[in-house]
This record gives C-alpha cells, structure tokens and sequence, in this order.
C-alpha cells in the first residue's frame, strides 16, 4: 500500500512540475509551486524523514510562497511568450542528462536495504553511541548538533550570509513609494481570515517551541522551529498588516537574531576551547560529560533557530518593503 501511495504522489509531483514550467500565469505558477512542496512534505513523511517534512512544509509551502506572492507585487503577473520555442540542442540536453539520471539510479541500493554502503560505515557507530555519549534517542538531532557540528555551524552562516545578501540587493529601508501603506496592509478587514488567523497564530508559537525544546527526543530542532516561528510571526503580518509585525518584531530584533543566533553557536565553541576542550566538544560545559553534551546542543540549537527565524522576517519585510512599480507591463 506504502508503495502504491509513494507511486501516486510521484505521478502528482511530475504532472504539477510539468504544470509549473508551462503556465504563464506566475500567480497560478506559485501556487502550483506551494502544492508541489506540500506533496514533497508528504513524500519525506512516508520515507520516515520527518525532521525534513517539517522543514519543507514551513519553508517550502509556507514562508516560500509568501515571499514569491510578495515578490510578485514588484513585477507582472503574466510571463511573456517570447522566445518560448525549445531548440534542438535544447531538447538534446534535455535528453541526454534525463538518460543520465535514469542509468545513474540503476546501481542504487534498494530502499532500506541495512547492507547499503550508507548504513556500513560511519552509521552504526552513530545508531550504536548516540544515547550513550547523548543521553537521548533523536540520532538525527546527534548527528546535525554533535557528530557533525561543524557542518551544521556552516549552514548557520550560510544562512546568515544570504540574509544578508538578499538585503543588500534589495536595499531594505521602510517602503515610501506612493502605492505602499503598511497600515491598510493585511487582512484585518477580512472576517473569516482574521478569526482563523488569529487562532493558529499561539498555536503555531506553542508548536514552535515543541519542535525547539523536543528535538532531542523526536523530529525537530533549530532550523524546523526557527521556519515556523517565522511562519506564526509572517501569518500575523498577513493579518494585521506589515506595521503592526513590525512593532511586534522591530527590524533590530530580527537582524539580532540572525547575528546572535550565527554568534552564539560560535561563542559555544569557543567556550569549549576555553574550559580545556575542543571546538564544539560540549563534554567539557559539565561535570558530567552527558549533561555537558545535553547542555551544549540546546544551546546551539537555540543559536539555529534564532537565526533561521530572523534571516525568514528580514527577507520577507525586505520585500514588503518595496513598493510595487509604477507603470509595469502586465507581463515580464
């Protein structure tokens, strides 16, 4: 039943791709693209990953897509038809990297096969230490925070940089132009979406905080929490308008965030160094080298949400920021 489900939703993901790439409408373009990430969320879920399902489903439906419909308020609604016609190298490309793909995934292993190379080498210590050098059971949340910490700690400022980055290229400063009114913004005058609203908006903090504090012991974790903080504070900006979020989180509070959250994984590590260990070797913060651990990978994991959550609002008030332009074209 497992697989006939997985082949159902593989069906869905090609015929709405293949939807995505022919529309012209960008509006029906990102909603297509929200459906597809949702499909995907359910896809990660049914492979038994969902430390990733929750992250896709806040970032790839969620946050994503109103950052595309706020996008979309710069530029015009309907992609132009020229130079549409696919050439012939084109479509050889096409071709052969699709070839490619296909004779690529013939060698790989069976899903879930235990004797895949994955699970032979580095794996089993993983499965076999993680409650005895940890304390708890969340192998994946061992692996991001402690195993693998300093390929965690780089995404962090991966993540830092584009929120940087993206606000460097769009000039982000309060909107001035004529068209932009952060007062009237929202929905505030809409019933049905202000009373829904309203009510998940302290559901999905509280949910937040679950995934924040709990990922020792089930999926979750910085980066999942930090998306849907940022997905609870985003749903209230929809409401209420872009001026009442941003007195609820000032633009200082969200680049405090980003550069507190990248800072204290950072100062983690560092104070390791300086109580006699390694860098990001959370034995040393305790007495007890499993509590030290404990101790340590709540506190950078505190750091991944802070700056997930405040790099999402500063890219989203960045772009609601922009004014929409005068005299566009109703197609780009």
């Amino acid at each position: 039943m497992t697989i006939i489900f997985s082949l159902f939703l593989l069906t869905l993901l090609v015929i709405i791709a293949i939807a995505i790439v022919h529309t012209r409408n960008l509006f029906v373009c990102i909603a297509l693209m929200s459906i597809f990430s949702l499909l995907m969320a359910v896809n990660f879920f049914t492979l038994d990953a969902a430390d990733v399902a929750l992250t896709e489903a806040a970032v790839g439906a969620g946050v994503t897509t109103v950052i595309f419909l706020t996008a979309l308020r710069l530029t015009a609604r309907r992609e132009k038809r020229e130079g549409t016609k696919a050439s012939l190298l084109s479509l050889c490309v096409l071709g052969i990297t699709m070839l490619l793909l296909i004779y690529a995934t013939i060698d790989n292993p069976t899903l879930g096969d235990p004797n895949a190379p994955v699970h032979v080498h580095v794996a089993p210590y993983y499965l076999e230490q993680t409650y005895e050098l940890m304390g708890f059971p969340n192998v994946v949340t061992a692996v991001l925070s402690s195993f693998r910490g300093y390929d965690t700690l780089g995404e962090v400022f991966v993540v830092f940089a584009a929120a940087i980055g993206v606000l460097f290229i769009l000039d982000a400063r309060k909107g001035t132009g004529p068209e932009y009114r952060p007062e009237q913004a929202g929905l505030k005058h809409h019933l049905i979406p202000k009373a829904v609203g309203g009510l998940l908006v302290p559901f999905v903090m509280l949910f937040g905080l679950y995934v924040q504090f709990h990922g020792e012991y089930g999926p979750g974790g910085g980066f999942q929490a930090g998306a849907i903080f940022a997905t609870a504070v985003i749903l209230f900006s929809l409401l209420e308008g872009e001026q009442a979020a941003l007195r609820a989180v000032p633009r200082s509070a969200q680049m405090a965030l980003v550069v507190g959250g990248a800072s204290l994984y950072g100062f983690v590590g560092v104070l390791c160094l300086l109580m006699g260990g390694t860098f990001l070797d959370y034995s040393v913060l305790m007495q007890d080298p499993v509590i030290g651990r404990q101790v340590g990978i709540v506190a950078i994991e505190a750091g991944v949400g802070m700056a997930v959550c405040g790099s999402l609002l500063s890219i989203y008030h960045a772009f609601a920021a922009r004014h929409p332009m005068e005299g566009r074209d109703e197609s780009v």
